[in-house]
């Protein structure tokens, strides 16, 4: 890395994201940028809730051709589904949040930095819970300043963006006596990006759990079906001191959750 370049991208939102991200029709052309050794996420699913911001990591390499340099040069990540990479970005994408550039001194350089998304802002539909496609906004500039050409890059990669979720458990009655019913109750909610808070995940499929007192391992006891409000509920026989606890995976559009493990002494 003989070279370094720090390049940023702010969070946008309404009317400034669509000046900073859509390109005058007229500049449209094959920039010679481009972009390979996408690693975003590292792999995993996007997971988003409905207040905290989520920095999703993104690295990647791009070369351009000869006659620029670093800052006239421009390579944009962003995120966008259901449409092209240009309408995607013109409706509300996921923007770079900010990444670093080391150039190597053969018109190349290795990048690392993040993506950003303030769910109140950015996610407005529980329909955004979908895989995302990844596309840059590639830019050639002129060395006074003027756009010369730009393009967007697809094909690059994709990236299931996630509904958070969240369980509680509780188990009464505490203590209880050997061989008397324990009642287990919890509840499964998850992100309503609409409303923008956690609402009752109906239906859903959830494991009961028990880890012995001393032990480090939860076993399945046995597998309950939330009812229309996200509640769990159901009984099992108090045999030993230990913790239990609720838990599921993640599915297509909501991420896995489980809740923290709550102990009842057995007399």
């Amino acid at each position: 890395m003989s070279t370094g370049r720090t390049g940023f991208v702010a969070a946008l939102t309404g009317a400034l994201a669509l000046a900073a991200f859509t390109a005058p029709a007229a500049h449209a052309a094959d920039t010679g940028i481009k972009v390979s050794n996408v690693v975003l996420n590292k792999g995993k699913p996007i997971v988003v809730g409905t207040t905290a911001e989520v920095e999703p990591t993104i690295s990647f390499h791009a070369t351009w051709p000869s006659g620029y340099s670093m800052p006239r040069v421009d390579f944009d990540p962003f995120l966008y589904h259901g449409t092209t990479a240009a309408k995607g970005a013109e409706s509300g994408g996921i923007y770079a949040g900010g990444y670093t550039c080391y150039e190597d001194g053969s018109r190349a350089a290795d990048c690392e930095g993040t993506l950003y998304i303030d769910p109140p802002y950015r996610l407005d539909s529980n329909n955004d819970a979908t895989t995302w496609k990844l596309a840059f906004h590639a830019m050639l500039w002129t060395k006074d300043g003027k756009l010369k050409a730009d393009e967007y890059l697809t094909g690059l990669g994709s990236v299931p963006v996630k509904r958070a979720a969240k369980l509680t458990v509780n188990a009464s009655p505490e203590p209880v006596t050997k061989g008397k019913t324990l009642t287990v109750t919890g509840k499964a909610t998850r992100a309503d990006w609409v409303r923008h808070k956690y609402t009752g995940y109906a239906d859903k499929l959830a494991k009961l759990q028990f880890r012995k007192a001393g032990t480090s391992a939860y076993t399945t006891v046995k597998t309950v079906r939330a009812n229309s409000a996200g509640d769990l509920k159901t009984t099992v026989k108090a045999a030993t001191d230990g913790y239990w606890r609720w838990t599921f995976g993640e599915s297509s559009t909501t991420g896995g959750a489980t809740a923290a493990g709550d102990y009842v002494d057995v007399r």
